[in-house]
This record gives structure tokens, sequence and C-alpha cells, in this order.
């Protein structure tokens, strides 16, 4: 039961900026009640709401609807006042540009992390590598990897339980056993790894940044191509890296 607090339209306002999380820059208000599960009244109350606050804005030539820029201000608002990302942008700036290779920081959020620190090597070409904000989950990355080998066997499956082990290349490993065994391989080396399993042709490391508590917060990843490095060599070098600057940054936790 929810609590009497709980302010339901406030509710139905986020499930509305929310469908657009499906990959869509447009929608339009019948999809939008399609998407939400609102019905199509109280769908265009909280479209108007948003349009008039500058969080939702029409496309001026078929009035389809799509984020406003206002959305940015919160995501500024968010990493400039957060003490880990503060802490973390010039060192992982410099890790980079002393690597050659992509140095990034996701902020653990249960089954899944969030990029929050992007940087880019010279032969990136894949666009979405450089957007901050992107969602990946826990189980097949190097850094969730990581994070889940700071828990208890148990907190570590009941998050497995709770994702959706699909595929997200074709060598993504989905088997909860075999998942775990790459978590305790991670608790063993100090660093997660994953090989292709994000994306194709990609290797990365991973080290946990934990709290006070031990418990992990948040991730630094190092991510390099498969054509320039056989994947063994990448985690030899990188592994032990990802696994010092993490813990350095443990002492800068929000």
């Amino acid at each position: 039961m929810k609590s009497a607090l709980f302010v339901q339209s406030l509710e139905k306002a986020f499930k509305v900026l929310e469908a657009f999380g499906n990959g869509d820059q447009f929608l339009s208000l019948s999809e939008i009640a399609d998407l939400t599960s609102l019905d199509k009244a109280a769908a265009q109350r909280c479209v108007h709401t948003l349009v008039e606050t500058g969080y939702l804005e029409k496309e001026p030539r078929t009035a389809r609807l799509m984020l406003g820029k206002k959305c940015l201000d919160l995501t500024y608002s968010l990493l400039r006042t957060n003490p880990l990302v503060i802490a973390a942008t010039p060192i992982l700036m410099q890790l980079g540009r002393d690597i050659g290779e992509r140095a990034n920081l996701s902020l653990f959020d249960g089954t899944s992390l969030i990029y929050a620190v992007r940087t880019q090597s010279g032969d990136d070409s894949y666009f979405v590598s450089a957007l901050i904000g992107r969602r990946i989950p826990a189980f097949c990355s190097a850094g969730g990897r990581a994070a889940l080998s700071r828990l208890s066997i148990e907190e570590a499956s009941d998050i497995l339980a709770r994702s959706k082990l699909v595929k997200w290349t074709r060598d993504t490993v989905i088997e909860p056993e075999q998942i775990l065994a790459k978590v305790a391989e991670a608790r063993d080396r100090g660093f997660g790894s994953s090989v292709g399993e994000m994306m194709v042709g990609e290797v990365s490391v991973g080290g946990a940044i934990v709290d006070s508590a031990g418990r992990p917060i948040a991730a630094v990843h190092i991510a390099g191509s498969l054509r320039k490095w056989q994947a063994d060599k990448f985690e030899e070098r990188f592994g032990p890296e990802a696994a010092r600057v993490a813990q350095l940054l443990s002492q800068h936790r929000s």
C-alpha cells in the first residue's frame, strides 16, 4: 500500500517523461497514453502541464511531443553537485589521456548502472558511448560485476533474479550460474570484466567504488577495442588500474 503522502498526479507526470526512454524522439498523445497506461484525458493534462513548464516541447511542424531542453537542467544540477562526480571527473580525464582508452564513471542503481562521467579515446565512433545518462545492466557489464562482487552471494543472486537477463550481443552471458561465476572471478581479481557482451568488439574492465560500509555505490570502467587488444592482455593491463582508481575514488564517496 502506498503512503498517504504519495502524490499520484506527480507519478503520472514522471511516467509521461519516462515514456520517451524507449528510444523514440517524438511521440503523439495517443502513443504516450498507450506507453504509460494512462487514459487519454489524464495523459493530456500531464502533457499540457509539462509543455507549459518546459519539460516537454512540441515539434513545430507536426505538433508531436519531445523531451524539453529543461530536462538537461536537472542533469546539470545533479552532476555539478555530486561529490563523487566532482572528484572523479579530473581523475578520469587524466586517466583517459594517460592510457589512450575510454575511462568512465557509472553510478550503481540496483539492477543497473548509469553513466555519469564519460571520456573518449581517439578512435571512438559509437555515438551512444559519448553520452552520459545511459543506463546499462549490472549483470553483463564490467563495472556491474565489480559492484556485485562487493555484495553477498544472496544479494547478488537477488539482483539477478530482478534483472532482465537478455542478450545485448550474441556473446552476452545470461545464465545466472555463469554470471555468478564471473562475479566470483571479479571478487578474486579485484575487478570485473566483459568481452563483447555489451557492445560487439569491445572489451572492458571495471572497479567498484564503495561507501564507508563497503557497499557498492559506483564503478570505474575502462573500455577498449578488440581490434586493438587481445581481451586477456587488456584485462591484465587495465584491470588493476580500474581497481586502483576505484579505490581512490571510494575516499570521495557521496
